[in-house]
């Protein structure tokens, strides 16, 4: 999926898929990743996401990576942040306390950026790439994390022939084709949520299931 596609979405304002409080799955299982509290955490295409600022209420050092500069703005704007910016490479880096975000495209992150992260959280990432670019995602993923590093793993499960993505369906075997054998893969929920997502019974789906997955890279 071409970057114009998520930049021309953010200067719409076409963000469906930004929730307007932390997302309570997030409070439920991230207790599981048992981190401890000064733990760098890696947020992948992060948005202007509430979930930055409550991972950072827990004292964790959060890394979100960001296509567009317009979220990245938008996100330290709502928070009453003053961001101090620089350049790092390939990303534009937005800073504040315990928060950054680098916004750039998240393929150009290599191993030193990510050398010290603890975890990662992704509940936008993934569903929001066709199949080819999860295929790349997941194995940029393995490839620059720390072996130990655990993920909290947000998908949606539907069938894709009754909706076009983004977000795109993920199931639980393709999550094993992803990243079984370099990590751990522990399934927490799966939950049936089209009842609470009125917009995507609009597009056409029967079912919606939200699944929960907790990750940890092997050695």
């Amino acid at each position: 999926m071409h970057q114009n596609f998520w930049q021309e979405r953010w200067a719409r304002n076409e963000i469906g898929f930004h929730l307007e409080d932390v997302h309570p799955g997030l409070r439920r299982h991230w207790p599981r990743l048992a981190l401890p509290e000064d733990a760098a955490v890696l947020v992948p295409l992060c948005g202007k996401s509430l979930d930055l600022a409550w991972l950072a209420g827990q004292g964790h050092r959060v890394l979100g990576v960001e296509l567009s500069q317009k979220a990245v703005e938008a996100f330290f704007a709502e928070q009453g942040l003053e961001a101090e910016i620089s350049q790092v490479g390939a990303f534009k880096v937005y800073r504040s306390g315990r928060l950054e975000i680098r916004c750039g495209d998240f393929f150009a992150l290599a191993a030193q950026d990510v050398a010290d992260c603890r975890g990662v959280y992704d509940r936008a990432a993934l569903i929001a790439l066709p199949p080819a670019m999860r295929q790349r995602y997941a194995a940029l993923l393995t490839n620059i994390l720390p072996a130990g590093c655990q993920q909290l793993l947000v998908t949606l499960d539907y069938d894709q022939a009754e909706m076009d993505g983004p977000p795109f369906a993920v199931s639980r075997a393709e999550v094993s084709t992803l990243y079984d054998g370099a990590w751990d893969v522990q399934q927490l929920e799966a939950k049936e949520v089209l009842e609470r997502n009125p917009k995507m019974r609009e597009r056409g789906l029967q079912r919606l299931q939200e699944q929960f997955y907790r990750l940890q890279r092997r050695d």
